[in-house]
């Protein structure tokens, strides 16, 4: 099945964008008649009729309509400090979001070696992935913003912090809970500093691991939301 993406749909009509009309006719080939399906990023997914195989403004008409397409019962937010290597910054958004995520907020730490994105591109990769993963819920990708500014926010979930540091902490595995709401920290490759640690633990975060193996920082992200991926199964 190929996805489309109309963040912008409100009517039993609609015109795909200059660059999605020309993947869809001249790439696809498809034609008039054909059937094609959009996802709105919101949780609606709509199988559409090809009214103009126009490659620069495609027209199709809605014929059905689903909402809250393929609904998880949970929510995953995870904030992390995004790798000096951006591909890998955009390895976890695509692994992230074909495995399930609600929110990424990208982070500036003590240690942290990358201190700018660009969000226009990151969100294409998000975008890209919602589609060829089938979903129909585009992933929030918030602002970076500073470790001290993020900690301070209320949030009405459960909350983790992933770190290395040789403390008392919980396995991930055995603290999640199914179907409810949960925040996880992921700290820069040097890891969150002692000082970041405390903060958060008066802020209400649970320290956790993920395991006895020591983690890349994108990859104990992708991690984490197997592991909330699983146990919501």
């Amino acid at each position: 099945m190929q996805l489309f993406y109309a963040p912008d749909i409100n009517d039993k009509n609609y015109i795909l964008n200059e660059t999605e009309s020309k993947h869809c006719i001249r790439v696809l080939r498809k034609v008039e008649g054909d059937i094609i399906h959009l996802v709105d990023g919101k949780g609606g997914f709509y199988k559409t009729k090809i009214n103009d195989a126009n490659p620069k403004k495609c027209s199709l008409h809605i014929i059905d309509y689903q909402k809250e397409y393929k609904k998880r019962k949970y929510k995953l937010h995870i904030a992390i400090a995004p790798a000096k290597s951006i591909d890998r910054f955009e390895w976890f958004l695509e692994k992230a979001t074909e495995i399930g995520i609600d929110e990424i907020t990208p982070i500036l730490c003590e240690r942290s070696e990358r201190k700018v994105i660009k969000e226009e591109r990151l969100n294409k990769i998000i975008e890209s992935s919602m589609k060829q993963s089938i979903k129909a819920y585009h992933p929030k990708l918030n602002s970076l913003q500073k470790f001290s500014d993020f900690i301070q926010q209320k949030f009405t979930a459960n909350k983790y912090i992933a770190h290395c540091e040789e403390s008392e902490r919980d396995i991930l595995s055995k603290k999640v809970q199914a179907e409810s709401n949960s925040i996880v920290l992921i700290g820069p490759e040097g890891d969150f500093s002692p000082h970041e640690i405390e903060i958060a633990i008066n802020s209400g975060y649970l320290p956790i691991s993920l395991g006895d193996e020591r983690l890349r920082t994108e990859t104990a992200a992708v991690f984490a939301c197997s592991i909330f991926n699983i146990f919501n199964q």
